[in-house]
């Protein structure tokens, strides 16, 4: 994403303070790049919600996470890609970010060889990955580790702190 393709902005004054600005989308990326844990939320079979704790890795202009083939992220993904992913802090300070979109499965093995890198970098050696057969393997493991692309379709970003704002982006289609 370059700078004349990032999102506008919208603050909602319904849920802001009357001072607050709308949060620029680089702060929410920054956040997106820099959180060690996020929230993704999926839609079972059934229609029921499931949430759950995830390690993730912004690269690309996307948000990209594993899970394991057999995990029930992954069963509901394969029935309904629509998915959210949510970071933030757990105080009334700070930034939380929402984004909304599709997770797409990532089977390229230069690009997984890129995220698999970008875990490493990250995480330090939590994650160490094996490229191969279009998925991330952890050695001894006989899961395979699928990744998954989300490119965020729409954004919330919700200040907290001295002003409370909420803030929406909405992104293109790529």
């Amino acid at each position: 994403m370059t700078a004349q393709d990032e999102p506008d902005a919208e603050l909602d004054p319904r849920f802001s303070d009357p001072n607050a600005t709308p949060t620029p989308w680089v702060a929410a990326r920054e956040q997106l790049e820099g959180a060690k844990a996020y929230w993704l939320s999926t839609v079972r079979p059934d229609g029921r919600p499931h949430v759950t704790t995830i390690a993730a890795v912004w690269v690309d202009g996307a948000l990209h996470f594993t899970t394991g083939q057999t995990e029930r992220k992954a069963k509901n993904l394969a029935h309904n890609a629509n998915c959210v992913v949510t970071t933030g802090t757990s105080a009334f300070e700070g930034l939380d970010v929402v984004i909304e979109g599709d997770a797409v499965r990532v089977t390229d093995e230069a690009r997984l060889q890129r995220l698999a890198d970008a875990y490493v970098e990250k995480y330090d050696q939590l994650f160490v990955f094996d490229v191969r057969d279009g998925a991330l393997w952890i050695e001894g493991s006989d899961d395979p580790g699928l990744a998954f692309e989300v490119r965020p379709t729409k954004g919330f970003g919700f200040g907290k702190g001295v002003s409370f704002s909420q803030t929406r982006w909405r992104f293109t289609s790529p």
